[in-house]
């Protein structure tokens, strides 16, 4: 049976640290869905296409990686493609108590389905797609941050 994972998020937009949960996922599981939903606290920058097409470029060299989109509950969706986890990166203990309330819900919503944490990279720690926007708002060099395509986005997105 393929062990098939879901990592969602906003990603507004992705950035490195992103990409590395997604490659390390990828290295331990059959098929990681890389899914972005609609967060309705969130006024995104970008809009579900743009973020949907931004990973898809990012991550199309990546063989067990396919990108989605969804709303609703996570768990739904989940459940529809049949995964048995999902993904959740922590950067610091300020993540840990609003992630562990979640997966304890999610995990009261369907009992079949874990959290997996991954720990970010020390060099990611700090890294934010909030903060992202910030520096690029203001012309501030994101060239470490996020890739490439994602720096252009920006760009374009605050006529810099």
């Amino acid at each position: 049976m393929q062990q098939v994972v879901v990592y969602p998020g906003s990603f507004d937009p992705v950035t490195n640290g992103h990409l590395d949960i997604i490659k390390r996922a990828a290295n331990l599981f059959d098929k990681v869905i890389v899914a972005v939903f609609k967060n309705p606290q969130k006024q995104p920058l970008f809009t579900m296409e743009e973020r949907v097409e931004l990973l898809k470029e990012v991550t199309k060299d990546m063989e067990k990686v396919c990108v989605d989109s969804f709303s609703g509950l996570t768990m739904d969706y989940v459940r529809s493609k049949k995964a048995i986890a999902i993904i959740r990166g922590l950067r610091a203990v300020s993540d840990f108590e609003g992630e562990f309330q979640m997966a304890l819900l999610n995990k009261e919503l369907n009992n079949e389905v874990e959290t997996i944490f991954f720990m970010t990279d020390i060099k990611y720690a700090y890294l934010s797609s909030s903060a992202v926007k910030e520096v690029a708002q203001f012309g501030g060099n994101i060239d470490s941050l996020v890739p490439e395509v994602v720096q252009k986005a920006l760009k374009e997105k605050y006529a810099l």
